[in-house]
């Protein structure tokens, strides 16, 4: 490989975020592969569609009366497996020919975030209620 050859996230690490996190997970990794071979209007497209997917994600979650998380991980499976089975091979149909990109730097960002909401959460439990 020269040192032309993009680096991106691989479809499972694709896959597995919009799992584990969210499809808008998911979608900013194939954003940025898609920003790195320099396919802007692609990117955004990804982008604005992984944005709906989150907010669907949402509201599904959201309709029965009492939430259940599996409908989310459900979400995150067909959001997920629509970037990395359907997108990620029409722009990068040689895939397995390029180098991936390390996944520290978006678990960080990934850890943090969580850890945030988590605290938050705590947060507005110990609030006394009126």
């Amino acid at each position: 490989m020269d040192d032309q050859t993009p680096k991106i996230y691989s479809k499972k690490a694709i896959l597995g975020f919009s799992i584990l996190l969210s499809p808008l997970f998911g979608g900013v990794l194939l954003y940025q592969n898609l920003i790195e071979v320099k396919k802007k209007k692609e990117a955004y497209m990804i982008l604005g569609l992984s944005v709906l997917m989150t907010i669907a994600t949402l509201v599904i979650v959201n309709i029965p009366e009492n939430p259940k998380s599996s409908l989310a991980y459900l979400c995150g499976i067909a959001g997920g497996s629509i970037f990395s089975y359907y997108f990620m091979p029409k722009y990068f149909p040689n895939e397995d020919q390029l180098l991936k990109k390390s996944l520290w730097k978006p678990s960080i960002i990934a850890v943090i975030i969580v850890v945030f909401f988590v605290l938050l959460l705590i947060y507005s439990n110990s609030l006394p209620a009126n």
